[in-house]
């Protein structure tokens, strides 16, 4: 069964404290914090020992669950120098999910090499990933590689991973992205569905040619309800993760956008 989430970037200013109690109020089983962005909730790579093991419990004693760390690591990056950084950080990120108890990372392709042909980018990202997948897998965590970017497209990803062909590497499904390339829910899903195990929603519409994220759900153009079929009726049992990214200190409604998103997810299962 699926289960519901937010990143952290529903509510950027919240302490944990009120994560916790928002979770809680709206129904939320997962959180997906989104590190690099200084966000109130302080789950960062620099944390404590004391400190991860302290979140780890409190999420635990809740019956709630870290369930994806989102990180900004780009394994596409042309430049070779860069790209090694990504993979130390994403290094770091694995010993992060570990000690609070997720399974998960979010990784982007990112912006790639758009002089080399597509095979090519193709294999020197799957070689980024390649050099954690050890690590990754001796930790039980999985690493997902987002549709996004460079990569909406859902055949790109499903290279890069069947490229690689290790079972700790697998997909975020991001269903706008893939949906603003022209692909179908059933074309993505018949690419990418046995390989996804975290997916994102975030509704929108096109304002002056650019798409703008709903703070509801329904509200935009956005089929999120046909993939998620799609996928239940495959077996999926990861998290819907809620992904309307406010801006820390901005004038924003995180209760109102979990509210919205949480009924929305709820219309969808009793269809």
């Amino acid at each position: 069964m699926t289960k519901l989430a937010t990143m952290t970037s529903v509510c950027p200013d919240w302490t944990l404290d009120e994560v916790v109690a928002g979770m809680k109020r709206h129904g939320y089983h997962g959180l997906e914090p989104r590190v690099e962005w200084g966000h109130a909730c302080g789950i960062e790579s620099d944390l404590s020992a004391t400190a991860r093991a302290e979140v780890r419990r409190r999420f635990e004693d809740e019956g709630l669950s870290i369930c994806c760390i989102a990180s900004g690591v780009r394994m596409a990056t042309p430049d070779a120098t860069e790209r090694a950084r990504h993979v130390q950080d994403l290094r770091r990120y694995i010993e992060l999910a570990a000690d609070v108890g997720c399974g998960l990372i979010r990784t982007f392709g990112g912006p790639r090499d758009t002089a080399a042909p597509w095979a090519m980018v193709v294999d020197y990202t799957a070689d980024g990933y390649r050099q954690v997948l050890s690590d990754a897998e001796s930790a039980g965590v999985t690493i997902l590689m987002e549709t996004h970017d460079d990569w909406c497209c859902a055949a790109p990803v499903r290279a890069v991973i069947e490229g690689v062909q290790h079972p700790s590497l697998q997909v975020l499904w991001d269903f706008m992205h893939t949906q603003r390339m022209m692909e179908t829910p059933q074309e993505s899903f018949v690419a990418l569905g046995h390989l996804t195990r975290h997916v994102h929603a975030h509704d929108g519409t096109y304002v002056d040619g650019r798409m703008q994220v709903s703070a509801e759900l329904g509200a935009g153009v956005i089929d999120h309800e046909t993939p998620l079929h799609l996928l239940e009726e495959s077996g999926f049992d990861g998290y819907f993760s809620v992904e309307v990214i406010h801006r820390p200190g901005s004038d924003h409604d995180a209760d109102g956008v979990l509210a919205s998103y949480a009924a929305g997810f709820r219309r969808y299962h009793r269809a």
